[in-house]
């Protein structure tokens, strides 16, 4: 079969999804129940399936594309239908996110219609928790306003940002809350110092998943490429987050160019940057957000789509990322706390700006940033941050990202 065949582009994709019919989108329980996770008697679907890949050790086979929870699904109830008819039935979802909606969207879903929760393989995090009474806590709450009495997968610690967090005591809730049947699996995220909390996880048996940043912008990192060996090796099941790496807008002669490139080749550079990811056999999911029925039918798509990139494809996003270098935090935050060990948020605010200028999230951007401690949020445009800049790896002008963010976030 050539490359011609083989693809299935975003046109022709929406062309397939526009032929189904709207009614299609609104299936019943019964439908999306034979649809998802499947057995052996389950009625063939009736569209293409996202590829399954193992998470790690576990025994688990899962879409190499997960539904990125991060939105208001309550409101969005629509997305949750239709992605398991085309085998999206891993959900990632956090305590946290959307100030609890998004848990609560899923909820109202197995609400009414309580036969598909067994059909689908559900995520959360423990957001914001330092103690093992709030990781339990937080739990609770995830299951309460999910209707659920377990959850799959629980990573116990949500954007870990050092080793030191990965503690015996850590290790323990998790055997413990497996024993009670309410999570199966446990993992841990990092946003920051990848490398190092990676390399630490890989050698910690009682983490069976890790999530972590990765993408076009981070595929030369060494440190943390020979992290995420360590995790595979060790039989970690491996989620990537974050994979469009900045850039969804077309703002500079950069970004024309990569867009030009890749609708030669007969997709957008968002399901290249995805592609890009999901070549690399290391990891089990990338995790995306899909907050309408476009950007799902768009990943799907590329979930689907078995054109390879090229070399050429590879050497557009190489020369991009090195472009637009300036512009992305690549997460070292020990660097810049070193710097500047009075303002340690610098890798956060950083994030936030991401947050509000390319993923449009303006509310969730601005709630971030009132989290910052009132004392380092009232010194930021008074502050030197030539020692960070000066170490940066990404060479980023800080002072006047920082000042923009204040400027948008404050």
């Amino acid at each position: 079969m050539n490359e011609k065949q083989n693809k299935i582009n975003r046109r022709n994709f929406l062309k397939t999804v526009g032929a189904t019919g709207l009614g299609s989108v609104l299936t019943s329980a019964d439908s999306i129940a034979a649809q998802s996770q499947t057995s052996d008697t389950a009625k063939k679907p009736k569209h293409p399936q996202v590829p399954k890949r193992k998470l790690g050790k576990t025994g688990v086979k899962l879409p190499c594309l997960c539904l990125g929870g991060n939105q208001d699904l309550i409101a969005n109830q629509i997305v949750l239908r239709i992605a398991p008819q085309w085998g999206l039935y891993y959900w990632d979802t956090a305590h946290n996110y959307t100030g609890g909606n998004s848990e609560i969207g899923i909820g109202n879903i197995f609400s009414k219609n309580p036969d598909i929760r067994k059909n689908l393989f559900i995520s959360s995090k423990a957001s914001g928790a330092k103690t093992i009474a709030e990781v339990e806590e937080r739990l609770q709450a995830s299951l309460k306003r999910m209707k659920t009495d377990y959850i799959d997968l629980y990573y116990g610690y949500h954007q870990c940002p050092g080793p030191a967090l990965l503690t015996n005591e850590l290790k323990e809730w998790a055997e413990s809350a497996k024993k009670r049947k309410l999570i199966r699996h446990f993992g841990i995220s990092t946003h920051e110092n990848m490398a190092e909390v990676l390399t630490a996880a890989a050698k910690l048996d009682w983490i069976e998943v890790v999530m972590t940043i990765y993408n076009f912008r981070l595929m030369q990192d060494k440190k943390l490429n020979a992290a995420i060996d360590a995790c595979h090796k060790a039989g970690k099941g491996i989620m990537a987050i974050k994979t469009l790496g900045m850039g969804q807008k077309i703002t500079t002669d950069e970004d024309k160019k990569l867009t030009d490139h890749f609708l030669q080749r007969g997709f957008t550079k968002e399901q290249a940057k995805i592609k890009a990811v999901l070549q690399d056999k290391r990891f089990t999911a990338v995790c995306v957000g899909m907050k309408n029925i476009r950007e799902l039918t768009s990943n799907v798509a590329a979930a689907l789509d078995k054109t390879k990139l090229t070399q050429a494809d590879t050497q557009a996003l190489t020369e991009y990322a090195r472009a637009t270098c300036d512009g992305y935090c690549a997460g070292c935050a020990n660097i810049c706390n070193s710097a500047m060990p009075d303002t340690t948020y610098v890798s956060d605010i950083m994030r936030y700006l991401m947050y509000y200028n390319s993923y449009g999230e303006h509310d969730e951007a601005r709630k971030l940033f009132t989290q910052i401690p009132a004392k380092v949020r009232n010194r930021l445009l008074s502050a030197d941050f030539r020692p960070a800049e000066a170490r940066c790896p990404q060479h980023l002008p800080i002072a006047k990202l920082v000042a923009e963010a204040v400027t948008k976030l404050a």
